[in-house]
């Protein structure tokens, strides 16, 4: 046997395949080079575009992660809070001049300064219209003068930290008058 196919004994899909070849390939090398040299720095500009979307999109990760790592340890924290000014309010129908009643209200005090510098503020409810994004209506009341969806009383306080809800006010409404 031959080592070496004459043109005889070649496939006729190999003709056509070298044809493709050689009319592909362009009569100048150099421009041959220069666009493989432009397709690569493309791709490189690409890359490190896309390298540096990745880090700042990581960056916002992990500072948003750090700004409301602690919504959870909140989120727990409120009910507390909601006891202990039930408590206070007790303690105040007692007597407002009592030790126990001034040293809860120091504690509260503390309590809400916390708050404040972890950038949890309460949510505004009372007199407000009725905003179904940061109030859980519980009731309706007939509103004597109060537009319709006017709150009148919160029976739970809700609270954001920064912009993001972590508990809905619950809210009495106001119904149509009748």
């Amino acid at each position: 046997m031959n080592p070496h196919p004459t043109e005889e004994s070649l496939p006729a899909d190999a003709d056509a395949h070298a044809e493709a070849q050689a009319q592909a390939a362009p009569a100048d090398p150099m421009a041959a080079l220069q666009a493989e040299v432009e397709r690569w720095k493309d791709l490189a500009y690409r890359s490190q575009a896309e390298l540096d979307n990745f880090r700042k999109r990581t960056a916002r990760d992990i500072q948003e992660a750090r700004s409301y790592a602690n919504a959870d340890l909140l989120r727990s924290l409120f009910s507390i809070l909601d006891n202990f000014e039930m408590g206070l309010e007790a303690a105040r129908a007692e007597s407002e001049k009592s030790v126990i009643f001034m040293g809860m209200s120091m504690v509260l005090r503390q309590v809400k300064d916390f708050l404040a510098e972890q950038s949890v503020q309460e949510v505004e409810a009372l007199g407000k219209p009725f905003d179904p994004n940061v109030h859980d209506a519980v009731a309706q009341e007939p509103g004597n003068g109060q537009p319709e969806g006017t709150v009148l009383r919160v029976t739970r306080r809700g609270y954001k930290l920064k912009d993001r809800l972590l508990r809905p006010a619950s809210v009495v409404v106001s119904s149509a008058a009748q």
